[in-house]
């Protein structure tokens, strides 16, 4: 165009009327700036539609010329009634892509903060109850460790601590030498009680210790690491991490203890989905602790990543994921759902939310039916009176977990939609990006618009068997309860984990029967009982002989050093031969496979010896000691029903030459409701072994005390 035209084009449009004119070009003006901020809120939804997000943004700036064009025209025709028909339509497209734009952005924020790029870690330095002296503090070695290391030596600073400090590599080592007195106190996170009550040394953490200081910082999260560049449109896997908090959100670092841990294998192909949840008492060994083995859910002291290394070691899969999630936000997540339908196993009674009894405990009975939030948590959560324990209530995590997945395919307004969201991003902490979050988008229209076919994600549950051993910890110096897995279960469960992810192809069946009797049950992965030796654990050799405990070594070749015990020694037992043990260095109840040396100490009597009282350290013969202590209670057991847990240690801890492993455990609730009496704190109302049975016939005892809620 040249020019003159355009000067004369510009006096031909100043001379129409004021009002249309001024209304084109605002309706212009704003169309136009929608499209640009559509356009840009598109751009965020890299990977989904792609081909369609570009036509129609094509077909959008080739409506602005359209427009431009067609209005400039009407108006100089002077068709006033079609301009202003014109103008209504891009009135209404205009708002349209504002609200498209809204929702974009909108839904692009909230999946942000699945993310939690700053995280504002508490920690505290506390000591046991009784004491008030800081001569050494625990902390821990290393420098990255946020409640350990970083904000301890802040606290160290503004509080002016001048004591000794004692670095670790791991917090239940330093736990348990506060117990032991070698320290007078610790810095760690302030949900420690969380972290260790589920040991029995800690059972009592609550009480037992008191916060001196505290201090809290907002860092970045240490757990923010990328594992995978992987799109969510291929097989991948994800690890479940519960965060058992009281409050809601996951903004602040809460700890989280391993109890709930699962990994999940996706393949958006098929979907279908394998899920492994795996017992928090499998000792295995622990990433994070140059490959020591522990209780698996011990790994979670070391953060995020010792959880992810150790079961990659584990599994031999690759952990594309991880995402924490606080069970306490399961709740509002299932009630945005409106409910979740589930056969439930068994009946149950389990504290609520905010770990409350009385009028708040939430009860089921068996049979299929719909949970609220309430219920659902009460579910994941409740373990103690299932007679498999941990091993049921992961089989009830499954069960929520598989409810949840096929009740989202209720959603059917955008507020729901909204809300779940928020819920879901507000009290998860994942490692995916946004981007990687957004590729479920055909996952999820996959299953989203197919309401009315029996579109499912298909859940392959897994269960990971194995046998029960209570053995000596030498880090917590106390007997503990754990779970030793079956391999062959485990590589069952593995290769089914391999075939979703499309590592391995499945083995083809070439063999089929049928029983129309028998009532068709689905298989669940890795529920096999196999034959594998037993792990030895070290038993009691005094009272043996040096000959038999050289003959016991020498078959798993174990060096021994043998200690000679003379007369001068206080552990001298006259009433013993030569060459008889009356104790050892190595714990009963140790792994023998982790013993690389044995100590064992041997009378050893001098030729003249004579059977002539010997001094003790505290001036008393060992024949006068031996008559001071009382036999009656090293004979029987007695009944502790009705007794004080510290009437029980002061047995306890009178038993010599006794090896019975001893375990504590919680009243179940189911226990407590059936007792017709008051219950007082602190007091046991079961034992495993019945009153009067003689010691040395007992291998295992376990009473049970009743706790009260903290």
């Amino acid at each position: 165009m040249t020019k003159k035209k355009k000067s004369s084009l510009i006096k031909k449009f100043k001379k129409q009327n004021k009002i249309l004119r001024t209304i084109l070009l605002v309706i212009g003006l704003f169309y136009t700036a929608s499209l640009i901020f559509f356009s840009k809120s598109t751009i965020l939804l890299a990977g989904i539609e792609t081909p369609l997000r570009v036509t129609v943004l094509i077909i959008l700036y080739l409506l602005l010329f359209i427009y431009l064009l067609s209005a400039l025209l009407l108006l100089f025709t002077n068709r006033k009634k079609s301009l202003i028909c014109l103008f209504i339509f891009f009135i209404l497209l205009t708002a349209g892509l504002s609200i498209a734009s809204y929702y974009i952005e909108k839904t692009f924020g909230i999946i942000e903060q699945a993310q939690k790029s700053k995280v504002t870690y508490k920690s505290v330095l506390i000591s046991l109850t009784d004491s008030n002296k800081l001569d050494k503090i625990g902390i821990i070695s290393s420098k990255d460790d946020p409640t350990g290391y970083v904000i301890p030596s802040l606290m160290i600073d503004k509080y002016n601590i001048k004591s000794e400090l004692i670095e670790y590599d791991d917090y239940i080592s330093m736990m348990s030498d506060l117990y032991d007195g070698v320290i007078d106190a610790l810095f760690i996170t302030n949900d420690y009680t969380t972290m260790f009550n589920t040991y029995e040394k800690f059972q009592e953490i609550a009480t037992e210790t008191k916060i001196i200081y505290e201090m809290e910082k907002e860092l970045d999260n240490i757990d923010k690491v990328s594992y995978t560049a992987k799109n969510l449109t291929e097989p991948f896997t994800i690890l479940l991490m519960g965060v058992d908090a009281t409050e809601d959100g996951l903004s602040k670092g809460a700890s989280f203890n391993g109890d709930t841990l699962m990994l999940i294998s996706f393949n958006p192909k098929t979907l279908a989905a394998t899920v492994f949840s795996i017992p928090r008492d499998t000792y295995v060994p622990i990433a994070c602790r140059n490959n020591q083995e522990a209780k698996i859910n011990s790994s979670a002291y070391g953060g995020t990543n010792c959880v992810v290394k150790t079961i990659e070691n584990l599994t031999t899969i690759k952990i594309d994921y991880y995402v924490k999630i606080n069970f306490t936000g399961v709740v509002k997540l299932v009630d945005d759902l409106g409910s979740i339908e589930v056969d439930v196993p068994v009946d149950i009674c389990e504290q609520d939310s905010q770990r409350r009894f009385g009028n708040n405990l939430i009860c089921l009975n068996k049979g299929l039916q719909k949970l609220n939030g309430e219920q659902a948590l009460a579910l994941s959560r409740h373990r103690h009176s299932l007679p498999l324990g941990d091993f049921q209530r992961v089989q009830h995590q499954q069960l929520v977990v598989e409810a949840m997945f096929n009740s989202l395919k209720g959603i059917n307004d955008v507020d729901t939609f909204y809300k779940i969201l928020s819920d879901v991003t507000n009290n998860i902490d994942t490692n995916m990006t946004t981007p990687q979050i957004l590729s479920l988008y055909n996952t999820a229209k996959k299953v989203l618009l197919k309401k009315g076919s029996n579109t499912k994600v298909s859940i392959q549950k897994t269960y990971l068997t194995g046998y029960d051993l209570t053995m000596y910890l030498p880090n917590t110096k106390s007997y503990a309860y754990t779970f030793q897995y079956y391999r062959q279960s485990l590589s069952d469960i593995v290769n089914a984990i391999k075939v979703n992810l499309e590592i391995t192809k499945p083995e083809l069946i070439k063999t089929f029967s049928y029983n129309p009797n028998e009532p068709y049950e689905l298989q669940v992965v890795g529920k096999k009982y196999f034959k594998e030796e037993k792990r030895e654990l070290l038993p009691s050799f005094i009272g043996q002989t040096r000959d038999y405990v050289l003959s016991w070594a020498t078959e798993r070749n174990i060096p021994i050093n043998f200690i000679d015990v003379t007369e001068q020694d206080p552990l001298f037992n006259s009433s013993y031969e030569n060459g008889t043990v009356v104790s050892q260095r190595e714990h009963v109840g140790q792994l023998v496979e982790g013993i690389k040396e044995l100590g064992i100490y041997v009378i050893k009597k001098s030729e003249n010896a004579s059977n002539a009282p010997i001094p003790t350290p505290d001036n008393k013969t060992v024949q006068e000691q031996e008559k001071e202590t009382p036999t009656e209670k090293e004979e029987v057991l007695p009944n502790f029903t009705g007794k004080s847990i510290d009437e029980f240690n002061k047995w306890k801890n009178s038993l010599s030459n006794v090896s019975i492993i001893i375990e504590e455990k919680e009243l179940s609730i189911e226990d407590a409701l059936s007792l017709n009496t008051d219950l007082i704190n602190n007091h046991i109302y079961k034992q495993s072994v019945t009153a009067n049975t003689p010691l040395k016939e007992i291998s295992t005892l376990i009473v049970y005390v009743y706790k009260e809620s903290n």
